[in-house]
């Protein structure tokens, strides 16, 4: 559905301290793209074809961003967190991933993937699919199919080789070229192929090396993990004696780039935050994930003092949920929990986490001149938030403000509340 206008509360960030709360907004979209907005608008203009009036307790927030989520990982959703992270790849991921050889197998989960993260407001996501180049298309075109904004990366890994789920090396660039090419003919501007080294341990220095390369002639994203677990760091830094940290590794392999995407990212040394600072290289906070698997508490607070770009991600399946709502609360409660044991410490806000979910997202994957927050000139991407939606816990019998409304859906709400989902400027949910 194209829509030429809607009318009604909205709220967002223009910049991480600075939070836009309007009771009454008119954002005129043409082609996707926002071209005018006006405060205060009469309303008496919404008879017209193509107006739409936000009804009561309804209001408009931009679309959620997904920074981190491994999509073939959804049928594991909630499965095998009694085992830290490198068991858990073992016994239960590496063996999943296998199955997606099969390209029906890939078309079901997929199709069902997208749909689900749509539903929970994630109108960008930055997906992790298989090693296999057949199946990670599959991906990409399902994302093309419902209307959704992504990065979609084929897998990297050569030198991990439990379960048999890995590649050799040369066949590893040859079908991620092979890939970003496929990914590029589909033809959608929405969807966009990104690099994805699965992490140190998986890839051989010369594969990333390569993958580097390949990252800097064809301008694209790059993904990858990094210092999530204490063991996966210890077992970095023997793989690589020759080299100062785990960024540092990705450092000589030419992947740290302004628009490579870090998830985790708990254990990174000052060091390490001076040179992704240096870089411009993002990191992505999965709270939820890390709890689940006991990995560890993330300061995004010291993330942030060192100047490096912070977005969120639900990590699923590591993380136990496919909705961002769901990781900006579990981001507040480890916020929290670091406060008990730091002294001084001041434990992100709602507001903060609203910031991470839209326009802190949308700059640490590089696109905030196309969506993020309401601006002239963005694409709309935008959920309409409903406190009346049937069976919602929530309600709107009182008269809390606007931003008041907003605090009770962080905390409470659930995609019951989201009525509607756009994607520049169509109406997708």
């Amino acid at each position: 559905m194209h829509i030429q206008s809607i009318i009604g509360p909205i709220i967002h960030c223009t910049a991480p301290t600075e939070f836009s709360v309007h009771n009454k907004a008119q954002i005129d979209i043409k082609d996707g793209v926002i071209i005018n907005i006006e405060l205060n608008p009469d309303e008496s203009r919404a008879w017209k074809k193509n107006v739409k009036l936000l009804k009561k307790g309804q209001f408009l927030i931009p679309g959620f961003i997904d920074g981190h989520i491994h999509a073939v990982q959804m049928p594991n959703l909630g499965l095998g967190y009694d085992k830290p992270l490198l068991e858990w790849l073992d016994t239960y991921t590496f063996p999943l991933e296998k199955k997606y050889i099969d390209s029906e197998f890939a078309e079901k989960v997929f199709d069902a993937s997208v749909k689900r993260t749509l539903k929970m407001g994630t109108t960008t996501a930055c997906y992790y699919a298989s090693i296999h180049e057949k199946a990670s298309l599959i991906l990409a075109e399902k994302v093309a199919l419902h209307g959704q904004r992504a990065l979609v990366g084929k897998v990297n890994m050569n030198s991990c080789h439990e379960n048999e789920y890995y590649e050799n090396g040369d066949d590893s660039v040859r079908d991620t070229i092979k890939f970003i090419d496929a990914v590029l003919t589909i033809d959608n501007p929405l969807v966009q192929p990104v690099i994805t080294p699965r992490f140190a341990l998986s890839c051989d220095l010369n594969l990333m090396k390569k993958l580097g390369d390949l990252a800097r002639k064809k301008n694209v994203h790059v993904q990858t993990h990094i210092s999530e677990n204490l063991d996966e760091v210890r077992t970095v830094t023997k793989l690589f004696p020759e080299l100062s940290s785990y960024a540092g590794v990705y450092d000589a392999a030419g992947l740290l780039t302004d628009k490579t995407v870090l998830a985790h990212g708990i254990y990174l040394t000052d060091d390490e935050l001076v040179l992704l600072e240096k870089r411009q290289s993002a990191v992505i906070h999965c709270p939820s994930s890390n709890t689940c698997l006991r990995s560890g508490l993330c300061d995004v607070r010291r993330l942030q003092a060192a100047n490096v770009k912070v977005g969120l991600g639900t990590d699923v399946s590591g993380g136990n949920f496919p909705s961002i709502l769901d990781a900006m609360r579990a981001a507040l409660q480890v916020s929290v929990h670091l406060s008990f044991v730091k002294s001084n410490y001041k434990p992100l806000t709602y507001r903060d986490v609203f910031y991470l979910a839209t326009l802190g997202g949308a700059e640490a994957l590089t696109m905030s001149d196309k969506i993020g927050n309401f601006e002239t000139g963005k694409e709309f991407d935008a959920l309409v938030i409903d406190l009346n939606s049937s069976n919602s816990v929530l309600d709107n019998i009182l008269n809390y403000t606007l931003e008041e409304k907003l605090q009770r859906f962080i905390y409470s709400g659930d995609d019951r509340n989201i009525a509607e989902v756009y994607v520049s400027g169509h109406r997708v949910v």
